[in-house]
Order: structure tokens, then C-alpha cells, then sequence
């Protein structure tokens, strides 16, 4: 990392922040935490501070549910959103990628899946557990009739903003992605939903996808 690693905990229980906060710093002791024990707390840090990755309880005081993901991106759109809640990840998780979140991780999870977690965020910048992602595959797509489920959380990502009118240039700066990195996926997007222009891929979205 060419700078120290910065981490924003968004959770109303200390000893949930100062749990993971040691967690972090086992596992890097140059990674810096801030903490946030409400929403608008956690937002003022965001407006101040560069920060890498918030690690998010849905239930935090003064949250808004699922919006509170189109907020944080509204003034940090670089940030990676790791969703950290006691809620049933099955039934909460897709919900949350679909809408921007880059990870779930329920909060019965193991401390040795926290850290796998924690290093799958840092180095590809998501992280699905093995129960998200059985839901997420093909089998799963044909039985809810959503073809969206199709994708994974990265090609959530750029079909997002493939309709939204980004280009390839674009996709691949905010994400810090290569411009044939970008072309892959969404050849790969395209292939999947069996679309050939941005025309049809956003009149999926606007069929399938009821938090767009």
C-alpha cells in the first residue's frame, strides 16, 4: 500500500469496534481505524478523512437501511463498503451488493473469516461468502427469474455504471481498473444477460433491479 490504510468502524457497540479494530491491527499494525458509533458520525469522518474501507452495521443509530449506501458513496465514491451485521446474510446480503456494498459478512461469522474476509477486501476489493455466492449462481438466477443474479458483485458494479453513461475510461479510473480490464467485464456482462448495447442492458435493470 503506498499509503497507510485507513479504516472507518461504523458500529454502536465499542466492544464490536474495538473487537475488529485489533483484528485489523494483527493483521497490519500500520492500518489506521476511526470509529463511528452513529450514522452521521460516521458520515462526518468520511467528509473529513481519506478513507479506504467502513466496515457497516445495517443497524447502526440514525441509519437509513440500504440507502445509507448511496449516501456514503455521494461523498466518498471510492470508499469499499464492507457490511458487518447480525442480520441473516441470505436474506440481506444480495440486497446490499446490488446496492453498491462491496462485502457482507455476517457477525456470527468465525475470526478466521473476518481476516479472510478483511484481506479479500483489501486485495480485490470485495468479498462474498461461500452461502452469498451459492445464491448468486446460475441455478439460483433461473429459479428467482432475475437474470441480474447472474453477476457477480464486480459486474454489479460496472453494469451499474455502464447505464448510468460511463465509459470504459471512466469505469476503469473510479475503480482503478485497466481499460481492458473494463472491456473484459463488460463483454462478460453483455454475455451473461445476452444484451449487445447499454440500451438493453439498463432496460434490465430498470425491470429487475428494484433498488437502481
Amino acid at each position: 500500500m503506498g499509503h497507510a490504510y485507513k479504516i472507518l468502524i461504523a458500529d454502536d457497540h465499542s466492544i464490536i469496534r474495538q473487537g475488529i479494530s485489533l483484528i485489523f491491527k494483527e493483521s497490519n499494525p500500520e492500518i489506521k481505524t476511526l470509529h463511528a458509533s452513529i450514522f452521521s458520525e460516521a458520515l462526518l469522518i468520511l467528509e473529513k478523512e481519506s478513507v479506504d474501507l467502513i466496515v457497516l452495521d445495517i443497524a447502526i443509530p440514525e441509519g437509513q437501511g440500504i440507502q445509507m449506501i448511496e449516501t456514503i458513496k455521494s461523498i466518498a465514491p471510492e470508499v469499499k463498503i464492507l457490511i458487518f451485521s447480525a442480520f441473516e446474510e441470505e436474506l440481506y446480503a444480495r440486497r446490499y451488493l446490488k446496492a453498491g456494498a462491496n462485502g457482507y459478512l455476517n457477525k456470527l461469522s468465525s475470526e478466521e473469516e473476518f481476516k479472510h474476509a478483511f484481506d479479500e477486501m483489501i486485495s480485490t476489493g470485495s468479498y462474498i461468502s461461500a452461502v452469498v455466492k451459492s445464491k448468486m449462481n446460475t441455478t439460483y438466477a433461473q429459479k428467482s427469474g432475475n437474470p441480474l443474479d447472474l453477476l457477480s458483485v464486480r459486474e454489479i458494479e460496472i453494469a451499474r455504471m455502464l447505464v448510468k453513461g460511463y465509459g470504459n475510461l471512466e469505469i476503469g479510473n473510479t475503480l482503478e481498473l485497466q481499460n481492458s480490464t473494463v472491456s473484459t467485464y463488460k463483454n462478460r456482462i453483455f454475455d451473461k444477460l445476452a444484451v449487445s448495447n447499454t440500451v438493453a442492458l439498463a432496460s434490465l435493470f430498470q425491470t429487475y433491479d428494484d433498488i437502481f
